[in-house]
């Protein structure tokens, strides 16, 4: 089982940005926890960062000849990009959408996701269990 993981913009800087709001864990910390977790599970993981909306959206559509689930944090992306949203929902790939911070409980422009109603489920606000709960909620959903 293949599973496509994204990480949307200002991700590549985790664990110095806002720390108070995204905790101390690096992204490269949180690939490795997510690629050992992959091991144990019997699935295999590509994982590409992209600050870019239209690269994102254009790597969702590429997905749908290789993967059987995708893992996204869209990021700021979140709460606006109806392009995500719309490459999400026409691949028909469960899609489980993950944040570290708990967006509901942050600045009212940040509760509301545009991703979430086309995703098969969103976790938020767990920090780097958000990842690895995602991701398991991915690997059961794609052997659905």
């Amino acid at each position: 089982m293949k599973i496509l993981v994204i990480h949307g913009p200002n991700l590549s800087l985790l664990g110095e940005r806002e720390v108070n709001v995204y905790g101390k864990l690096t992204l490269e910390e949180i690939n490795a926890k997510l690629q050992e977790l992959a091991k144990t599970e019997g699935a295999e993981l590509e994982i590409a960062q992209m600050d870019s909306e239209g690269e994102i959206v254009e790597k969702i559509g590429a997905a749908r000849k290789n993967f059987q689930a995708i893992l996204i944090n869209p990021g700021a992306y979140t709460h606006y990009s109806i392009a995500i949203r719309d490459a999400v929902s026409s691949v028909e790939i469960p899609t489980v959408e993950v944040h570290l911070s708990n967006i509901y409980a942050r600045e009212e422009f940040r509760q509301k996701s545009v991703i979430a109603p086309v995703a098969a489920g969103q976790i938020s606000g767990f920090g780097l269990n958000s990842y690895l709960l995602g991701l398991r909620a991915a690997i059961a959903v794609a052997k659905k």
